[in-house]
Protein backbone atom coordinates (compact mmCIF):
# COMPACT_ATOMS: atom_id res chain seq x y z
CA UNK A 1 0.00 0.00 0.00
CA UNK A 2 0.82 3.83 -0.56
CA UNK A 3 1.97 5.83 1.55
CA UNK A 4 0.09 9.25 2.02
CA UNK A 5 1.69 12.98 1.35
CA UNK A 6 1.41 12.96 4.75
CA UNK A 7 2.69 10.04 6.14
CA UNK A 8 5.59 11.05 3.70
CA UNK A 9 6.10 14.49 5.55
CA UNK A 10 6.11 13.20 8.90
CA UNK A 11 8.64 10.87 8.38
CA UNK A 12 11.07 14.09 8.25
CA UNK A 13 9.38 15.42 10.83
CA UNK A 14 10.01 12.37 13.17
CA UNK A 15 13.85 12.61 12.02
CA UNK A 16 13.90 16.02 12.77
CA UNK A 17 12.51 16.11 16.20
CA UNK A 18 14.64 12.52 17.25
CA UNK A 19 17.59 13.93 16.23
CA UNK A 20 17.78 17.37 17.67
CA UNK A 21 16.63 15.53 20.90
CA UNK A 22 19.62 12.85 20.79
CA UNK A 23 21.95 15.55 19.99
CA UNK A 24 20.16 18.16 22.84
CA UNK A 25 20.87 20.70 20.26
CA UNK A 26 19.40 21.78 16.84
CA UNK A 27 16.30 23.77 15.31
CA UNK A 28 13.32 21.14 14.97
CA UNK A 29 10.28 23.80 14.23
CA UNK A 30 11.62 24.83 10.78
CA UNK A 31 11.59 21.14 9.39
CA UNK A 32 8.55 20.30 11.01
CA UNK A 33 7.10 23.25 9.34
CA UNK A 34 8.46 23.13 6.11
CA UNK A 35 8.00 19.28 5.73
CA UNK A 36 4.94 18.92 3.69
CA UNK A 37 6.55 21.79 1.01
CA UNK A 38 9.66 19.69 1.12
CA UNK A 39 7.58 16.01 0.22
CA UNK A 40 5.73 18.01 -2.79
CA UNK A 41 9.12 19.32 -4.17
CA UNK A 42 11.63 16.39 -4.07
CA UNK A 43 8.62 14.10 -4.76
CA UNK A 44 6.87 15.49 -7.93
CA UNK A 45 9.41 17.93 -9.50
CA UNK A 46 13.50 17.66 -8.03
CA UNK A 47 15.54 16.34 -10.95
CA UNK A 48 17.95 14.78 -9.28
CA UNK A 49 19.71 11.04 -9.15
CA UNK A 50 20.56 10.58 -5.50
CA UNK A 51 23.38 7.58 -7.28
CA UNK A 52 25.02 10.69 -8.62
CA UNK A 53 25.03 13.92 -6.93
CA UNK A 54 27.12 15.58 -9.38
CA UNK A 55 24.88 15.17 -12.35
CA UNK A 56 25.49 18.16 -14.35
CA UNK A 57 21.66 19.17 -15.20
CA UNK A 58 20.59 18.17 -11.64
CA UNK A 59 18.68 20.92 -10.07
CA UNK A 60 19.81 22.49 -7.34
CA UNK A 61 18.17 22.75 -3.83
CA UNK A 62 19.59 25.18 -1.68
CA UNK A 63 18.67 25.24 2.24
CA UNK A 64 19.29 28.99 2.53
CA UNK A 65 17.20 28.57 6.81
CA UNK A 66 19.87 26.11 7.13
CA UNK A 67 19.39 26.22 10.84
CA UNK A 68 16.44 23.69 9.82
CA UNK A 69 19.54 21.68 8.50
CA UNK A 70 17.51 18.31 9.60
CA UNK A 71 15.08 19.15 6.58
CA UNK A 72 17.60 18.70 4.25
CA UNK A 73 19.35 15.72 6.13
CA UNK A 74 16.31 13.73 6.04
CA UNK A 75 15.48 14.52 2.28
CA UNK A 76 18.96 13.17 1.44
CA UNK A 77 18.68 9.88 3.59
CA UNK A 78 15.26 9.24 2.68
CA UNK A 79 15.47 9.56 -1.25
CA UNK A 80 18.54 7.00 -1.08
CA UNK A 81 21.44 9.66 -1.03
CA UNK A 82 24.65 8.03 0.42
CA UNK A 83 23.85 9.68 4.20
CA UNK A 84 22.71 6.17 6.52
CA UNK A 85 20.10 6.59 9.46
CA UNK A 86 23.78 6.39 11.25
CA UNK A 87 25.06 9.94 10.15
CA UNK A 88 21.32 10.87 11.32
CA UNK A 89 21.65 9.43 14.75
CA UNK A 90 25.40 11.45 14.94
CA UNK A 91 23.82 14.83 14.09
CA UNK A 92 25.48 17.23 15.07
CA UNK A 93 28.35 15.22 16.85
CA UNK A 94 32.06 15.93 15.64
CA UNK A 95 33.25 14.06 12.30
CA UNK A 96 29.68 13.47 11.21
CA UNK A 97 28.58 14.08 7.97
CA UNK A 98 25.67 15.94 9.53
CA UNK A 99 26.99 19.16 11.14
CA UNK A 100 24.30 21.78 13.07
CA UNK A 101 24.02 23.84 9.84
CA UNK A 102 24.34 22.15 6.15
CA UNK A 103 28.37 22.20 4.83
CA UNK A 104 29.34 22.10 1.23
CA UNK A 105 31.33 18.87 1.23
CA UNK A 106 30.19 16.32 3.79
CA UNK A 107 27.19 15.52 2.56
CA UNK A 108 26.10 14.03 -0.40
CA UNK A 109 23.64 16.39 -2.36
CA UNK A 110 24.44 19.12 -0.21
CA UNK A 111 25.23 22.04 -2.72
CA UNK A 112 26.58 24.84 -0.30
CA UNK A 113 27.03 25.45 3.05
CA UNK A 114 24.18 27.68 4.89
CA UNK A 115 24.30 28.97 8.03
CA UNK A 116 24.44 32.59 7.86
CA UNK A 117 21.03 33.61 7.47
CA UNK A 118 20.39 34.96 3.77
CA UNK A 119 23.63 34.00 1.65
CA UNK A 120 22.13 30.77 1.00
CA UNK A 121 20.06 32.35 -1.31
CA UNK A 122 22.57 34.59 -2.66
CA UNK A 123 24.10 31.34 -3.85
CA UNK A 124 21.11 30.19 -5.63
CA UNK A 125 21.06 33.32 -7.70
CA UNK A 126 24.09 32.37 -8.46
CA UNK A 127 23.09 29.07 -9.52
CA UNK A 128 20.85 30.16 -11.48
CA UNK A 129 22.63 32.82 -13.32
CA UNK A 130 25.17 29.98 -14.31
CA UNK A 131 22.26 27.84 -15.45
CA UNK A 132 21.00 30.93 -17.48
CA UNK A 133 24.26 31.94 -18.85
CA UNK A 134 25.54 28.15 -19.22
CA UNK A 135 22.38 27.19 -21.41
CA UNK A 136 22.86 30.61 -23.32
CA UNK A 137 26.16 30.12 -24.45
CA UNK A 138 25.36 26.06 -25.07
CA UNK A 139 21.71 25.01 -25.85
CA UNK A 140 21.13 24.00 -29.73
CA UNK A 141 17.53 23.78 -31.36
CA UNK A 142 16.47 20.69 -30.09
CA UNK A 143 19.34 20.52 -27.43
CA UNK A 144 18.36 21.55 -24.15
CA UNK A 145 21.52 19.79 -22.48
CA UNK A 146 21.52 22.86 -19.82
CA UNK A 147 18.17 22.95 -18.44
CA UNK A 148 17.34 22.88 -14.77
CA UNK A 149 15.62 24.45 -12.32
CA UNK A 150 17.19 26.39 -8.98
CA UNK A 151 15.26 25.68 -5.66
CA UNK A 152 15.58 27.61 -2.73
CA UNK A 153 13.96 27.92 1.03
CA UNK A 154 14.32 30.79 3.18
CA UNK A 155 12.60 32.22 5.75
CA UNK A 156 11.81 35.28 7.61
CA UNK A 157 15.68 35.87 9.24
CA UNK A 158 16.95 35.44 5.76
CA UNK A 159 14.32 38.14 3.94
CA UNK A 160 15.28 40.43 7.05
CA UNK A 161 19.34 40.32 5.70
CA UNK A 162 19.96 43.46 4.19
CA UNK A 163 22.08 40.34 1.00
CA UNK A 164 18.60 39.41 0.27
CA UNK A 165 18.02 42.52 -1.59
CA UNK A 166 20.90 43.14 -2.52
CA UNK A 167 20.31 39.69 -4.91
CA UNK A 168 16.99 39.83 -5.51
CA UNK A 169 16.54 43.07 -6.92
CA UNK A 170 19.12 41.56 -9.33
CA UNK A 171 17.42 38.58 -9.69
CA UNK A 172 14.50 40.11 -10.88
CA UNK A 173 16.58 42.18 -13.43
CA UNK A 174 18.10 39.46 -14.85
CA UNK A 175 14.84 37.73 -15.24
CA UNK A 176 16.34 34.36 -13.75
CA UNK A 177 12.87 32.40 -15.17
CA UNK A 178 14.12 28.49 -13.43
CA UNK A 179 14.84 30.33 -9.93
CA UNK A 180 12.31 29.02 -7.32
CA UNK A 181 12.23 30.68 -3.85
CA UNK A 182 9.58 29.09 -1.06
CA UNK A 183 9.30 31.67 1.76
CA UNK A 184 8.70 29.42 4.71
CA UNK A 185 6.27 32.22 6.27
CA UNK A 186 5.97 31.60 9.61
CA UNK A 187 5.85 34.59 11.82
CA UNK A 188 8.51 33.07 14.23
CA UNK A 189 11.68 33.95 14.91
CA UNK A 190 14.09 33.30 18.34
CA UNK A 191 12.97 36.17 19.69
CA UNK A 192 9.25 35.70 19.49
CA UNK A 193 6.86 36.57 16.97
CA UNK A 194 8.11 38.45 14.02
CA UNK A 195 5.85 41.50 13.84
CA UNK A 196 7.06 43.32 16.36
CA UNK A 197 10.13 43.68 13.92
CA UNK A 198 9.18 42.28 10.49
CA UNK A 199 6.64 43.70 9.19
CA UNK A 200 7.26 44.22 5.39
CA UNK A 201 4.55 43.52 2.56
CA UNK A 202 7.21 40.89 1.36
CA UNK A 203 4.84 39.96 -1.52
CA UNK A 204 4.55 43.68 -2.18
CA UNK A 205 8.64 44.31 -2.10
CA UNK A 206 9.10 40.94 -4.48
CA UNK A 207 6.48 42.26 -7.07
CA UNK A 208 8.83 45.36 -6.92
CA UNK A 209 11.66 43.44 -7.62
CA UNK A 210 10.16 41.85 -11.16
CA UNK A 211 9.28 38.66 -9.59
CA UNK A 212 6.34 36.71 -10.24
CA UNK A 213 5.00 36.00 -6.25
CA UNK A 214 2.33 33.58 -5.37
CA UNK A 215 0.90 34.69 -2.20
CA UNK A 216 -1.05 32.86 0.31
CA UNK A 217 -0.30 29.41 -0.33
CA UNK A 218 -0.99 26.95 2.63
CA UNK A 219 2.09 25.45 3.20
CA UNK A 220 0.87 22.75 4.93
CA UNK A 221 -2.10 21.49 1.41
CA UNK A 222 -0.08 19.60 -0.56
CA UNK A 223 -2.56 20.14 -3.51
CA UNK A 224 -2.14 23.96 -3.12
CA UNK A 225 1.76 23.41 -2.61
CA UNK A 226 1.45 21.43 -5.91
CA UNK A 227 -0.36 24.10 -7.94
CA UNK A 228 1.90 27.01 -6.67
CA UNK A 229 4.95 25.20 -7.90
CA UNK A 230 3.82 24.52 -11.24
CA UNK A 231 2.63 27.78 -11.98
CA UNK A 232 6.12 28.94 -10.88
CA UNK A 233 7.55 26.44 -13.18
CA UNK A 234 5.09 27.75 -15.99
CA UNK A 235 6.50 31.46 -15.68
CA UNK A 236 9.73 31.49 -17.21
CA UNK A 237 10.68 35.43 -17.51
CA UNK A 238 10.52 36.28 -13.89
CA UNK A 239 11.81 33.98 -10.83
CA UNK A 240 9.13 32.90 -8.65
CA UNK A 241 8.58 33.48 -4.83
CA UNK A 242 6.00 30.99 -3.18
CA UNK A 243 4.74 32.26 -0.06
CA UNK A 244 4.06 29.98 2.23
CA UNK A 245 1.81 30.31 5.43
CA UNK A 246 3.52 27.47 7.64
CA UNK A 247 2.58 26.47 11.75
CA UNK A 248 6.60 26.52 13.09
CA UNK A 249 7.21 23.08 14.21
CA UNK A 250 3.47 21.67 13.03
CA UNK A 251 2.99 18.36 14.82
CA UNK A 252 4.27 19.46 18.44
CA UNK A 253 0.90 19.68 19.98
CA UNK A 254 1.55 22.03 22.80
CA UNK A 255 5.05 24.15 20.94
CA UNK A 256 3.61 24.86 17.70
CA UNK A 257 3.32 28.05 16.40
CA UNK A 258 5.57 29.48 19.08
CA UNK A 259 9.39 30.50 19.36
CA UNK A 260 9.92 27.45 21.79
CA UNK A 261 10.35 25.02 19.18
CA UNK A 262 12.89 27.02 17.05
CA UNK A 263 15.77 26.05 18.30
CA UNK A 264 15.56 23.95 21.12
CA UNK A 265 14.92 20.29 21.55
CA UNK A 266 11.10 19.50 21.42
CA UNK A 267 11.68 17.16 24.87
CA UNK A 268 11.02 13.68 25.44
CA UNK A 269 7.50 14.50 26.77
CA UNK A 270 6.45 16.63 23.56
CA UNK A 271 7.96 14.18 21.14
CA UNK A 272 5.61 11.71 22.72
CA UNK A 273 2.57 13.68 22.49
CA UNK A 274 3.68 15.20 18.82
CA UNK A 275 4.24 11.04 17.31
CA UNK A 276 0.14 10.68 18.99
CA UNK A 277 -0.64 13.74 17.13
CA UNK A 278 1.10 12.95 13.81
CA UNK A 279 -0.24 8.93 14.50
CA UNK A 280 3.58 8.25 14.08
CA UNK A 281 3.99 4.89 16.23
CA UNK A 282 7.35 4.08 15.51
CA UNK A 283 10.50 4.35 17.37
CA UNK A 284 13.03 6.68 17.18
CA UNK A 285 14.80 6.78 14.12
CA UNK A 286 12.93 3.97 12.32
CA UNK A 287 11.26 4.63 9.18
CA UNK A 288 9.05 1.44 7.44
CA UNK A 289 9.70 0.17 4.55
CA UNK A 290 6.51 1.28 2.84
CA UNK A 291 7.81 4.74 3.43
CA UNK A 292 11.12 4.64 2.38
CA UNK A 293 9.64 2.84 -0.96
CA UNK A 294 7.58 5.45 -0.73
CA UNK A 295 10.60 8.44 -0.95
CA UNK A 296 13.20 6.19 -2.73
CA UNK A 297 14.46 8.52 -5.95
CA UNK A 298 17.29 6.27 -6.99
CA UNK A 299 15.43 4.45 -9.81
CA UNK A 300 13.80 7.32 -11.25
CA UNK A 301 16.75 9.76 -10.77
CA UNK A 302 18.69 7.35 -12.29
CA UNK A 303 16.28 7.47 -15.63
CA UNK A 304 16.12 10.93 -15.76
CA UNK A 305 19.79 11.11 -15.65
CA UNK A 306 19.84 8.11 -18.26
CA UNK A 307 17.54 10.36 -20.33
CA UNK A 308 19.60 13.42 -20.71
CA UNK A 309 23.03 10.94 -21.07
CA UNK A 310 21.42 9.72 -24.50
CA UNK A 311 20.25 13.30 -25.49
CA UNK A 312 23.94 14.80 -24.65
CA UNK A 313 24.96 11.67 -27.05
CA UNK A 314 22.98 12.78 -29.81
CA UNK A 315 24.18 16.64 -29.75
CA UNK A 316 27.91 15.61 -29.12
CA UNK A 317 27.24 13.79 -33.05
CA UNK A 318 25.47 16.95 -33.78
CA UNK A 319 27.77 19.55 -32.51
CA UNK A 320 31.09 17.90 -31.33
CA UNK A 321 33.36 21.18 -30.99
CA UNK A 322 30.72 22.50 -28.23
CA UNK A 323 30.02 19.36 -26.43
CA UNK A 324 33.37 19.12 -25.69
CA UNK A 325 33.62 22.05 -24.75
CA UNK A 326 31.09 22.19 -22.30
CA UNK A 327 32.19 19.12 -20.79
CA UNK A 328 35.87 20.32 -20.34
CA UNK A 329 34.18 23.26 -18.29
CA UNK A 330 31.93 21.51 -16.13
CA UNK A 331 34.68 19.08 -15.23
CA UNK A 332 36.79 22.00 -14.21
CA UNK A 333 39.62 21.13 -16.72
CA UNK A 334 41.83 23.81 -18.59
CA UNK A 335 42.13 24.13 -22.47
CA UNK A 336 45.33 21.91 -23.13
CA UNK A 337 47.10 24.85 -24.47
CA UNK A 338 46.75 26.92 -20.92
CA UNK A 339 49.96 26.39 -19.72
CA UNK A 340 51.78 27.15 -22.50
CA UNK A 341 50.23 30.54 -23.78
CA UNK A 342 49.92 31.26 -19.94
CA UNK A 343 53.63 31.35 -19.56
CA UNK A 344 53.92 33.59 -22.52
CA UNK A 345 52.19 35.69 -21.43
CA UNK A 346 54.26 35.52 -18.34
CA UNK A 347 57.56 36.09 -20.11
CA UNK A 348 56.01 38.70 -22.02
CA UNK A 349 54.98 40.55 -19.36
CA UNK A 350 58.18 40.01 -17.63
CA UNK A 351 60.13 41.26 -21.03
CA UNK A 352 58.45 44.44 -21.03
CA UNK A 353 58.99 45.49 -17.54
CA UNK A 354 56.02 48.25 -17.99
CA UNK A 355 55.87 50.41 -15.14
CA UNK A 356 51.93 50.78 -14.68
CA UNK A 357 49.35 50.84 -11.99
CA UNK A 358 48.65 47.58 -10.31
CA UNK A 359 44.83 47.38 -11.71
CA UNK A 360 46.04 48.40 -15.03
CA UNK A 361 48.06 44.99 -14.51
CA UNK A 362 45.14 43.48 -13.03
CA UNK A 363 43.63 44.56 -16.31
CA UNK A 364 46.21 43.40 -18.71
CA UNK A 365 45.83 39.92 -16.94
CA UNK A 366 42.44 39.61 -17.66
CA UNK A 367 42.44 40.40 -21.08
CA UNK A 368 44.91 38.14 -21.78
CA UNK A 369 43.13 35.17 -19.01
CA UNK A 370 39.73 35.67 -20.21
CA UNK A 371 40.68 35.18 -23.87
CA UNK A 372 42.33 32.11 -22.97
CA UNK A 373 39.39 31.09 -20.51
CA UNK A 374 36.04 31.67 -21.60
CA UNK A 375 34.50 30.25 -18.51
CA UNK A 376 35.61 33.23 -17.40
CA UNK A 377 32.15 35.01 -15.82
CA UNK A 378 33.89 38.89 -14.43
CA UNK A 379 31.30 41.58 -13.24
CA UNK A 380 32.18 44.57 -10.25
CA UNK A 381 30.22 46.14 -7.95
CA UNK A 382 29.50 49.96 -10.02
CA UNK A 383 33.37 49.97 -10.69
CA UNK A 384 33.90 48.90 -13.99
CA UNK A 385 35.93 52.29 -15.43
CA UNK A 386 37.86 51.78 -11.57
CA UNK A 387 38.51 48.56 -11.00
CA UNK A 388 39.57 48.08 -14.78
CA UNK A 389 37.58 45.12 -15.19
CA UNK A 390 36.54 45.52 -18.72
CA UNK A 391 38.58 43.56 -21.29
CA UNK A 392 38.07 43.07 -24.81
CA UNK A 393 35.80 40.57 -25.13
CA UNK A 394 33.67 41.86 -22.50
CA UNK A 395 29.57 41.13 -23.37
CA UNK A 396 27.11 41.27 -20.42
CA UNK A 397 24.63 39.16 -19.72
CA UNK A 398 21.31 40.48 -19.49
CA UNK A 399 17.52 38.94 -19.46
CA UNK A 400 16.72 39.17 -22.80
CA UNK A 401 20.36 37.83 -24.08
CA UNK A 402 22.15 35.95 -21.22
CA UNK A 403 25.24 34.49 -23.28
CA UNK A 404 27.65 37.64 -22.16
CA UNK A 405 30.60 36.69 -19.64
CA UNK A 406 29.91 39.62 -17.26
CA UNK A 407 27.98 40.83 -14.76
CA UNK A 408 27.28 44.62 -13.72
CA UNK A 409 26.62 43.80 -10.00
CA UNK A 410 25.52 47.00 -9.42
CA UNK A 411 26.74 48.51 -5.99
CA UNK A 412 26.05 45.07 -4.28
CA UNK A 413 29.46 44.17 -2.83
CA UNK A 414 28.07 41.56 -0.51
CA UNK A 415 25.38 40.38 -2.90
CA UNK A 416 28.34 40.22 -5.22
CA UNK A 417 30.14 37.99 -4.17
CA UNK A 418 27.67 35.71 -2.59
CA UNK A 419 26.35 35.21 -6.09
CA UNK A 420 29.86 34.46 -7.11
CA UNK A 421 29.91 31.34 -4.40
CA UNK A 422 26.78 30.07 -6.68
CA UNK A 423 27.96 30.26 -9.79
CA UNK A 424 31.28 28.86 -8.95
CA UNK A 425 29.35 25.90 -7.11
CA UNK A 426 27.23 25.41 -10.06
CA UNK A 427 30.39 24.48 -12.52
CA UNK A 428 31.29 25.43 -15.56
CA UNK A 429 32.44 28.86 -15.12
CA UNK A 430 35.60 30.67 -13.01
CA UNK A 431 34.10 33.88 -11.72
CA UNK A 432 36.05 37.01 -10.67
CA UNK A 433 33.94 40.52 -9.40
CA UNK A 434 35.74 43.01 -8.31
CA UNK A 435 34.97 46.73 -6.02
CA UNK A 436 37.66 48.63 -3.94
CA UNK A 437 39.57 46.77 -0.91
CA UNK A 438 37.87 48.74 1.73
CA UNK A 439 34.13 47.95 0.36
CA UNK A 440 35.45 44.38 0.90
CA UNK A 441 34.53 44.63 4.38
CA UNK A 442 30.80 45.12 3.20
CA UNK A 443 31.38 41.56 1.48
CA UNK A 444 33.66 39.82 4.15
CA UNK A 445 31.05 36.85 4.88
CA UNK A 446 30.62 35.75 1.78
CA UNK A 447 34.49 35.45 1.19
CA UNK A 448 34.67 34.15 4.64
CA UNK A 449 32.56 31.43 2.78
CA UNK A 450 34.20 30.76 -0.38
CA UNK A 451 37.17 30.23 1.85
CA UNK A 452 35.55 27.53 3.80
CA UNK A 453 33.95 25.92 1.18
CA UNK A 454 37.19 25.67 -1.19
CA UNK A 455 35.71 27.73 -4.18
CA UNK A 456 38.73 28.61 -6.58
CA UNK A 457 36.64 32.51 -6.86
CA UNK A 458 38.61 35.56 -7.99
CA UNK A 459 38.16 38.49 -5.83
CA UNK A 460 39.63 41.53 -7.59
CA UNK A 461 40.50 44.43 -4.66
CA UNK A 462 41.71 47.84 -5.99
CA UNK A 463 42.47 51.26 -4.27
CA UNK A 464 44.02 49.89 -1.22
CA UNK A 465 43.48 53.18 0.55
CA UNK A 466 41.86 54.46 4.08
Amino acid sequence: MSSSRRELANAIRALSMDAVQQANSGHPGAPMGMADIAQVLWADHMQHNPNNPEWANRDRFVLSNGHGSMLIYSLLHLTGYALPIEELRNFRQLHSKTPGHPEYGYAPGVETTTGPLGQGVSNAVGMAIAEKTLAAQFNQPDFDVVDHFTYCFLGDGCLMEGISHEVCSLAGTLGLGKLVAFWDDNGISIDGHVEGWFTDNTPARFEAYGWHVIADVDGHDSQAIADAIAAAKAETSKPTLICCKTVIGFGSPNKSGTHNCHGAPLGLEEIKAAREFLNWPHAPFEIPADIYAGWDAKISGAAKEQAWNEQFAAYQQTHPALAAELTRRLAGDLPTDFAEKADAFIQQSQDKAENVASRKASQNSIETFATLLPEVLGGSADLAGSNLTIWSGTKGISAEDASGNYIYYGVREFGMSGIMNGIGLHGGFRPFGATFLMFMEYARNAVRMASLMGIPNIFVYTHDSI
